[in-house]
Formats: structure tokens, C-alpha cells, sequence
């Protein structure tokens, strides 16, 4: 504790100034008049003085004992004097002025020592103090090491009840977006429903162990279960909504959240087939009125025109309408399989169309068939009345291929099971029935055309040059109808033409011959055999162009090589007639071996050596180079096949008469048989009548 030593600021102001004189300037008089002026009535000198009474208020213990040594200050021996006002006890008043005097002298060493006692009184009590927190913060250290661990537990426990909460409850967002009817299905009423087939998923997990299932797992698939169905119904009731709504819209688009409502319901299969029931029925009307309104009212403001308008014209009639029908499919088929998530199919354009046999791959076919099934009756209708109408055999093959072609096409897109592949093969029969009937009729007709008798030409008539034109037209269509699809395999494309072919040809020839024949039979001088030759080798050239008429082509070769080989034998003949060697070689012929050619009359070798006059004298004529009755044969190379097979044939008798003859001289039943074949060329030498004739690269 500090004392307040009075402070000598304050000065008697009622003091009268002294006169400055060298004696008020000394030192102790200065310090005298500063002490005479000081006052004690201030509060910090009062207090100071009575924090010094209390000090000092106890008697000192050696007056009461005189043996006590006086300077013996000991602590706690200093007592405060009385305080103001109490008289000293008799005998004290002495001992008083000492201990005042010692006390002004000791001041500072006894507050030192009373501020020693009080420290070590303080840390006396702050030890006793330290000891009783010590044991206190211990143990409420223990004790909030435990809380804390209690408070760690609960913590853990908080969190696996919120982190299980979590996992296997809906917070209130979540059961919102799926019960909600204000709240479309977007983003996030899917993943809610994902989040409640995962707690089911889970849930089945943990109810799945060895206690079996607990109240806690059946309440939450109850309660999931309901979610769950209502989030179904929800969904089912959104698309049935949606449906409806772009049924009837021409431009068709698929959201992310229909795609996903799809997917979710693919799961409800009952439900997912009654919403697309009302997605068909809405296609199915949506495409049939566009389908009427192309036909008859055309686009947005008449452009394009309406098809009905170009039914004067079957081939742009037909198809008009078969490419309209294909480009709804393919429209139609885009949006199913992006409604389905199938884009990721790769197809080449005129590919087949495969389906993996998916459920979405089922769904998407059957949908594209009833969504088009309407379209079939009018369709089918329209055609077979186009079909029907046309007199044309040309128009009505045209018609017929194209409608193979599209019906080819329907069945790669979506299937030949389908009710639209089904119509255009059932039209395209139709069709080719009555392409097969018309030009069955043509041939028929082609035999009710007989040759004009006053005609002396052999070139194909009119009719054939027709039927064969017409037939060159059809070829050309199928030809390029192969192109369009590719490189077909010749045999099946030779198959898919062999009707037509016998239907067209078949009849050509047979009218060809017949006609020949009956008017051979009136003018017998009439070549009916050139005649015949050039209507199949022009029949030849009409298929000779086209790779897949190869067999056809090939049974006509085979009926002109017989007909070569008849007329060569005819030509043969004639020429042993001009050459006048006729008689001599059929006799040759047709003698008997025992009987000598001297003793025939055609051989015998005065007839013979006249005979062989002629033939010389015909070798110097140009008939030897070329026939003028085959010069009307169109093929110059035909025509000098035949030639030069008679004169290869007309080598070989003259041969074997030379051989007769001078065998027979040898054994002397022939007279002068050298002198009869060396008179006239070629003097009987095989060798120079090839030359003559021209064959002698034969002997090469």
C-alpha cells in the first residue's frame, strides 16, 4: 500500500506578501513556510494519514514488555497510534513520541515489510487457491472430455441419421417435383424419381440381411411405393398430353424430358403402351389429312401443287404420290426413334433397316406401321386406278417398276411385315399382272399379222420391228432400275426379266416362222429361210445390248446356229446344182459299193466328163465368191458362214469322187479316169479347188 504524501501546491492565499527581503530568499525558511502553509484537509492527504493510523493503531508489544528489546521491529510489533480524539494512556505518551519519531524514520522499511507480509499472506491463499483450481480444472477437464467425446458421439450419430435420412427420405423439393401438378417433369422430377428407385434399391439391399425386414425398411418402400406410383401417373399423364399435342402438328420435335418420360414409363409397359396408343391414333389421322390435302389442296399457299393435277401423267402421278408417302415415313421414323433414343443407329442410304429386337426397336416398328396404315386405301385406290386405265405397255412396265421400287425400298425401311410393304407388293402384283397381260396380248396379236404376199423384201416386217422396239424400251427401263440399286447379281437379275423376255421374244418368233411358212406356201420362190434369219438375228441385236437377256439370247443363237445349218444344206444343194455336180455326187452317194460308177449313168465318164465341163466353167463365174441368194441376209457374216460352209462341203464330195474314181481306175472298172478328171479344172487336184474356192487357210 502507497502513501499520498501531502502536496505543498496548495499556498495560504490569506497570507499578506512579505517584502522581498534576503531572508525570506534562505532555504529553511522557504521549507518552513511551505510546511506552516501546507493543509491536510484534502481528501488524498486524509486518506494517506489514516491509511498510517490504521498501521500503526496497535501498542507496540515491547512496551508491554520492558525486556523487549525497543529496536526490535519484528513483523506484525507496529501498531498504529490512537486515532484523533482519544487520549494516550497514562505512561504511553513517551514511548508515543519515540514510536512516532522511529515510524517517521521507518516509514518506507515498514511498508516494504507489511507489503512482504501481505504477499506472502497472498501466496499463501493463492497456493491454497492454486490447489483447490487445480483439482477443480481437472476434473472438469474429465468431465469436459467427456462431454466432448459424448458430444463427438452424438455428432456421429447426427450425421449417420442425416446421411441415412438422405439416402432413404425425399426432402420436400424432391417429393414437390413429384407429386406436384404445377411442377412439369423437368430435370428435376427426374432425378427425384431416380433418387426413389435408388432407396428402393437399397432399401431391398438392407432388407435383404439375416433379421429379416424391419419397420423402418417397410415404411420406406410403402412410402417410396406410393412416390413412386404417383410420379408414374404423373408422367403417363404428361405424355398422354404431349401426344395429343404433336399428333396433330406436320413438324415433329423431341424434348430431353419426353425422351426421359419414355425411359421412365419403358418401365410401366402398360402404361407406355396406352399413351402410345394415343400417339398412333393421332399420327394416323395427322398423316392421312396431310396425305388428302397434298392430293388435292397442295401446300402452304398451293405450293407445291397438288398431285391430283398431274394424274394425266401416270409416271409423275405415282410418283408424286409413292415419294410424299416415303418422305412421311422417313419423317415419321426419325421421330420415333428419337422419341425411343435410337440415333445411334448408322444406316447407309438404301440399307436395310435392321431391328435388334429391343423393346424400343418393337415399339418403333410397330408404331411406324400403324402410323401409316391409313394411307394405304387411298393410295391403293388411286393407283390401281391408274394402272388399270393404261393402255400403254410401255406406261404400265414404267408404272409396275416403279412401284417395285418403292415397294423394294418400304421393306428395307420398315420391314415386308408391315400393313404399307404389304399393299405396295399387293399393287405392285397387280401392276406387272396387267404389264403381262397387255403385252401377252401384243404377242397374240403379232400372230394374227400375216405377211403381204406382194412383198418381195426379207427384212423383218413392221410388226416385228415394233414388238422388238417396244421390247428394246422395257429393257432399258429394267436396265435402269439395276443401276439404281447398285450391281445387282446377273443371275438374279436374268431371273427378274426371264418372264417379260418369254412372254416378248417367244411369240416374235414363233409369228417370225409361222408367217414364213404360209407365205412360202404361196409364193414358193419367196426365201423364207433368209426371211427368218433376219428376224432373229434382229431379235439377236435388240437383246444383245442388255448383260441379263444372256440366256435368252443364247436359245435364240441356238434356234438361228439350227437354221444356219438348214440353210447351208439348202445352199449346198443349189450350189451342186449351178456347179451341174447334183447328180454325179448323190449317186455317189447313195450307190451301192459293189456297183463301179462306169456302170451309173450320172457317173459314167462321158456324163461325168460333161458334168465336170460345167463345174469348171462354174468356177470361173463369181458365184464361187459369193451367193447372190444370200446376199439379203443382214449379216454379211452370216451370210459368208453359209457360203463357205457349202464350199467346204463341196470340196469334200468333189474329194471323195476323185478318190472313187481313181480307186475304181486302179482296179480297172473305170475307163480313162485320170484322162476324165485331168481334162477340165481343177484337173482333179483337191488342193487347187480350195484355192479357187478360197479356202485355203482351212488347210492351215
Amino acid at each position: 500500500m502507497s502513501l499520498v504524501v501531502p502536496s505543498s501546491s496548495a499556498s495560504t492565499s490569506t497570507q499578506h506578501a512579505l517584502p522581498s527581503t534576503p531572508s525570506l530568499r534562505n532555504p529553511i525558511t522557504l521549507r518552513l513556510r511551505k510546511i506552516l502553509g501546507t493543509t491536510f484537509t484534502d481528501p488524498a492527504t486524509t486518506e494517506a494519514l489514516q491509511t498510517l493510523s490504521h498501521l500503526y493503531n496497535a501498542t507496540p508489544s515491547y512496551i508491554e514488555g520492558p525486556e523487549q528489546d525497543v529496536n526490535d521491529h519484528d513483523d506484525d510489533s507496529w501498531s498504529d497510534l490512537d486515532s484523533e480524539g482519544t487520549a494516550p494512556r497514562d505512561g504511553v505518551s513517551d514511548v508515543a513520541s519515540e514510536t512516532a519519531a522511529r515510524v517517521r524514520k521507518n516509514l518506507q522499511r515498514d511498508l516494504e515489510n507489511k507489503l512482504a507480509e501481505g504477499s506472502q499472506h497472498f501466496l499463501k491463499a493463492f497456493g491454497e487457491v492454486d490447489q483447490l483450481t487445480e483439482e477443480a480444472s481437472r476434473s472438469l477437464l474429465e468431465q469436459a472430455e467427456s462431454l466432448r467425446y459424448e458430444r463427438q458421439e452424438v455428432e456421429t450419430q447426427k450425421s449417420i441419421v442425416l446421411l441415412f435420412l438422405d439416402r432413404f427420405t425425399l426432402n420436400d423439393d424432391e417429393v414437390e417435383a413429384i407429386t406436384s401438378r404445377e411442377i412439369s417433369l423437368d430435370p428435376r422430377f427426374f432425378s427425384a424419381m431416380n433418387k426413389t428407385e435408388r432407396i428402393r434399391g437399397d432399401c431391398r439391399v438392407l432388407m435383404s440381411g439375416e433379421d429379416g425386414p424391419t419397420k423402418a425398411g417397410m415404411d420406406i418402400m410403402a412410402t417410396t411405393s406410393a412416390y413412386l406410383e404417383q410420379g408414374y401417373d404423373k408422367t403417363y399423364r404428361w405424355l398422354t398430353f404431349e401426344f395429343r399435342r404433336i399428333g396433330r402438328e406436320s413438324q415433329l420435335e423431341v424434348s430431353s424430358a419426353m425422351r426421359g418420360a419414355i425411359r421412365r414409363l419403358s418401365q410401366r409397359p402398360e402404361l407406355l403402351s396406352d399413351a402410345l396408343t394415343f400417339l398412333s391414333e393421332a399420327r394416323q389421322s395427322t398423316l392421312l389429312t396431310l396425305f388428302l390435302d397434298a392430293l388435292t389442296r397442295g401446300g402452304p399457299s398451293g405450293l407445291p401443287r397438288p398431285i391430283e393435277l398431274h394424274a394425266h401423267d401416270p409416271i409423275r402421278y405415282v410418283g408424286d404420290m409413292l415419294a410424299w408417302v416415303h418422305q412421311a415415313i422417313a419423317a415419321e421414323c426419325e421421330f420415333l426413334e428419337s422419341l425411343f433414343g435410337l440415333n445411334g443407329q448408322a444406316r447407309m442410304v438404301g440399307a436395310t433397316r435392321t431391328f435388334d429386337g429391343s423393346e424400343e426397336a418393337e415399339w418403333v416398328k410397330e408404331l411406324l406401321n400403324s402410323s401409316v396404315g391409313k394411307l394405304c386405301v387411298p393410295l391403293k385406290v388411286r393407283v390401281l386406278q391408274t394402272v388399270r386405265a393404261q393402255e400403254s405397255s410401255i406406261l404400265s412396265y414404267k408404272v409396275a417398276n416403279l412401284l417395285q421400287y418403292y415397294m423394294l425400298t418400304m421393306q428395307r425401311t420398315i420391314g415386308d411385315e408391315s400393313l404399307l410393304s404389304q399393299t405396295l407388293q399387293e399393287i405392285t402384283g397387280l401392276s406387272y399382272k396387267v404389264f403381262l397381260d397387255s403385252i401377252e396380248a401384243q404377242g397374240r396379236a403379232l400372230h394374227r399379222i400375216p405377211l403381204e404376199l406382194d412383198d418381195p423384201s426379207l427384212s423383218p416386217p413392221h410388226s416385228i420391228i415394233d414388238h422388238a422396239q417396244l421390247l428394246r424400251e422395257i429393257m432399258q427401263v429394267y436396265d435402269s432400275s439395276l443401276l439404281s440399286e447398285g450391281k445387282p447379281d446377273p443371275s438374279e437379275a436374268s431371273t427378274g426379266f426371264r418372264r417379260i423376255l418369254d412372254v416378248m421374244v417367244d411369240p416374235a418368233v414363233v409369228m417370225c416362222a409361222a408367217a414364213a411358212e404360209e407365205k412360202a406356201r404361196l409364193r414358193p420362190r419367196w426365201d423364207r429361210a433368209v426371211f427368218v434369219l433376219n428376224c432373229l438375228g434382229y431379235l439377236e441385236n435388240v437383246l444383245e445390248s442388255f448383260s441379263f437377256t444372256e440366256d435368252k439370247r443364247k436359245e435364240v443363237r441356238d434356234n438361228i446356229e439350227e437354221r444356219v445349218r438348214l440353210l447351208e444344206d439348202e445352199h449346198y444343194e443349189n450350189i451342186l446344182k449351178d456347179a451341174s455336180l447334183s447328180d454325179a455326187i448323190h449317186t455317189l452317194e447313195t450307190k451301192d459299193p459293189a456297183t463301179s460308177l462306169a456302170r451309173l449313168p450320172a457317173t459314167e465318164p462321158e456324163a461325168l466328163g460333161k458334168a465336170l465341163g460345167k463345174f469348171s466353167l462354174w468356177l470361173s463365174t463369181p458365184d464361187v465368191i459369193s451367193s447372190p441368194r444370200l446376199f439379203p441376209l443382214s449379216s454379211s457374216l452370216l451370210a459368208g458362214h453359209v457360203h463357205r460352209g457349202a464350199l467346204r462341203r463341196l470340196v469334200r464330195a468333189y474329194s471323195a469322187l476323185c478318190e472313187e474314181v481313181r480307186a475304181e481306175s486302179a482296179r480297172d472298172k473305170y475307163v480313162a479316169g485320170s484322162v476324165v478328171l485331168g481334162t477340165e479344172r481343177p484337173f482333179g487336184q483337191v488342193a487347187l479347188l480350195r484355192q479357187i474356192c478360197g479356202l485355203e487357210e482351212d488347210d492351215s
